[in-house]
């Protein structure tokens, strides 16, 4: 017979270990199995009307990862505000300092590096790591483009300044892991980029040997400097990410601003030549068009 949910107010929309929750007289270990509860792991409860997301599992993790332990990476920059960086089918990031011994269980990745005072809190025991030090510690990781694709969108979701994650990097020891790579992908983002693909094109664009495109260049329409296109090079040639239905946001909504954006720039005497996601995906193609564009 299924146990009758019950919802004590000091337990609505919380996160709690379910001992203490029976020691401190809120339930019983047979209502703890009802529908009002949802087990996260171990020892481990939520309440059952709250979403089910990665930031609710990192939650979980927070109650049994060691004092000294922080979460980190992906798991970090989601409690930072980008969201879609990491999904309930990802395992949770922990920094331990080394010399911790925990064995967390499924669903949890943990990373053993000294954290010093580059961890925030909330609360009593939610921990992660800093704006800066999450954002390093992602780069580090060498994953080519697609770091500088991370950078990019850390910077323009203002979790970070790239200014300050320059310098963080600069102060690696060298030889150290991942110090080139995270040099390298400080150096090679701008923190303009609109969205990932923007980024992707922009360094296709500065491997090749076309003119360098420059992003949020100011295009002066009726006396007025716009910076509506996206990547522009010297030479008039507009690379407008054109992002209308099945491209890059999908918002279908976004398909008429995009047109006008288009007549400011061309009235402005600038030539627009459309990349969309699909073009990224055949680079040869899209230089080879772009290249044919330029000489027009």
């Amino acid at each position: 017979m299924p146990v009758p949910p019950l919802r004590p107010a000091e337990l609505r929309g919380r996160v709690f270990r379910g001992t203490w929750a029976v020691g401190a007289g809120l339930l019983t270990e047979q209502q703890l199995r009802s529908s009002a509860w949802r087990r996260l792991r171990r020892d481990v409860y939520a309440d059952a009307d709250l979403a089910v997301d990665h930031q609710l599992l990192a939650r979980g993790v927070s109650l049994v990862m060691p004092r000294a332990a922080a979460l980190g990476g992906r798991t970090a920059a989601v409690l930072w505000g980008l969201d879609d960086l990491a999904s309930v089918d990802d395992p949770v990031e922990v920094v331990v300092p080394p010399g911790t011994r925990w064995t967390p269980g499924p669903g949890v990745r943990v990373r053993s590096a000294p954290l010093a005072g580059d961890v925030v809190r909330s609360g009593r025991v939610l921990r992660w790591t800093s704006r800066v030090r999450t954002a390093v510690d992602l780069i580090r990781r060498d994953e080519g483009d697609e770091s500088v694709v991370l950078l990019d969108r850390l910077v323009t979701a203002r979790v970070v300044a790239l200014a300050d994650v320059r310098a963080a990097v600069a102060a690696l020891p060298p030889g150290g892991r991942g110090t080139v790579a995270a040099r390298r992908t400080a150096s090679l983002a701008d923190g303009l980029a609109e969205s990932p693909p923007e980024t992707r094109l922009r360094l296709l664009l500065h491997r090749s040997e076309l003119p360098r495109p420059v992003a949020q260049y100011q295009v002066r329409v009726d006396g007025r400097f716009r910076k509506d296109p996206v990547l522009l090079t010297p030479r008039k040639l507009g690379a407008s990410l054109w992002t209308g239905p099945g491209a890059w946001h999908g918002d279908v909504a976004q398909f008429p601003e995009d047109r006008r954006r288009l007549n400011r720039i061309t009235a402005a005497g600038w030539r627009v030549h459309f990349v969309t996601k699909q073009d990224v995906r055949r680079p040869a193609e899209l230089l080879a068009g772009i290249a044919a564009a330029l000489a027009w």
